[in-house]
């Protein structure tokens, strides 16, 4: 395996490390004074959209897409040290449109979607002019089992019937949100993964309601936030389902593959600031008489911290590059490990930094708090680790 970054991966990582240094890290505090400064937290904060605009100019734009003409052209190996990059602020991959949950929404559309619905809700989606939010987990089964979902689904003419009760649709409340990709039971009675589908509802449909937005550790993630819908008999045209009746359970599997390793990689990058930061503190910073940075247990934090990096960065990179060459089915196990270890290895040195940072690592005039809130919500926002280590343990006892 050559992990050997190309030329092109090599300036498009320069640019967007220089971008990233000079707009996105400056803009997160402007981001934070404009959300505070607004008369409701659902106002995009100015700064937002003039960072998008910059990196747009600059061809940092939509570099999520693997092998599409609709992106930057890159594989997923490629895409990995880009992603690790944005990662390592919260704001940063929607500055360059490729934030959770529109780059999976996308990679729906342009790969199962009609001619249709790319032109309606494709194109407004990759030029960033909307976003959109995903609409599959519920808040009375455990969704970690995606064939627990009970939403409906029911054909009415030329029209589908929608009815069911969604939460934690990341995005949902966001102003710009114009359409949700809706899971639901469409056929009952069919084999147990062929019983779902999935179809585009617009979020302005009659019957549509945002019943609330919830905090995740108290943080609301504003303006976007987490939206619990109603879908109250909501119509929409049959030609909104996506690929077919049933195949709801298939693009789910489809969608979320890339969309782990993309969390994978950003979370990378959370902990190399993390670490970042805590060096800097250490060195700065005296107690009992010497630096921080020489007490013995702190030099251990430090090192751990590298070699958990580094060893989460390899299995990154590895299924990237299984996902490129042999398929994302093929790739499965090392997506599932790389779920499980990513987030757990984030929490754990951003942890550290806390601990290193003493009051203000739990404070928000440093980043590290928010950090390990969207580390620890990571372990359950793609399937809980149980989850993955089970297929892990599957795949392992089906070898042979």
């Amino acid at each position: 395996m050559d992990f050997a970054f190309s030329e092109k991966v090599t300036r498009l990582s320069e640019t967007l490390t220089a971008f990233m240094h000079d707009v996105v890290e400056p803009g997160e505090i402007a981001f934070q004074e404009q959300l505070s400064a607004a008369a409701d937290r659902t106002t995009v904060p100015p700064v937002m959209e003039q960072m998008k605009r910059e990196a747009m100019a600059a061809g940092l734009w939509n570099l999520f897409l693997p092998d599409s003409e609709l992106g930057a052209g890159l594989t997923n190996l490629e895409y990995a040290p880009l992603c690790e990059i944005m990662g390592r602020s919260a704001i940063g991959p929607e500055v360059f449109n490729c934030s959770a949950p529109d780059t999976g929404n996308m990679e729906v559309l342009a790969r199962y979607g009609s001619l249709e619905q790319r032109e309606q809700w494709l194109t407004p989606l990759l030029k960033g002019e909307i976003r959109s939010c995903f609409s599959m987990t519920e808040p009375d089964v455990a969704s970690s089992d995606a064939t627990n979902i009970q939403a409906s689904i029911e054909r009415d003419g030329d029209q589908y019937v929608l009815s069911g009760r969604k939460w934690w649709s990341s995005g949902g409340g966001d102003p710009r949100c114009k359409v949700a990709i809706f899971m639901g039971k469409s056929n009952p009675a069919a084999p147990r993964y062929e019983q779902q589908s999935m179809i585009l509802v617009p979020m302005d449909a009659p019957g549509v309601r945002i019943e609330r937005t919830l905090s995740v550790f108290g943080y609301d993630h504003a303006p976007s936030g987490h939206a619990e819908i109603t879908y109250d008999q909501v119509r929409v045209p049959a030609t909104n389902m996506i690929w077919g009746e049933g195949k709801g359970f298939a693009i789910a599997q489809g969608r979320l593959g890339p969309g782990r390793i993309h969390h994978c990689m950003r979370s990378i990058g959370a902990a190399e600031r993390a670490l970042e930061l805590m060096v800097d503190r250490v060195k700065r910073r005296v107690a009992f008489g010497r630096p921080l940075a020489e007490q013995g247990v702190i030099r251990e934090w430090i090192a751990d911290s590298r070699i958990e990096i580094e060893q989460a960065r390899l299995l990154t990179l590895k299924a990237a590059y299984m996902m490129d060459t042999v398929g994302n089915k093929a790739a499965q196990k090392e997506i599932a490990m790389i779920k499980v270890v990513a987030p757990n290895v984030a929490s754990r040195v951003i942890d550290r930094a806390i601990q290193a940072f003493g009051g203000a690592g739990v404070s928000d005039d440093f980043p590290l708090a928010a950090m390990w809130a969207n580390q620890r919500t990571l372990r359950l926002a793609d399937g809980p680790d149980e989850v993955h280590r089970r297929s892990v343990a599957r795949l392992e006892l089906g070898r042979g």
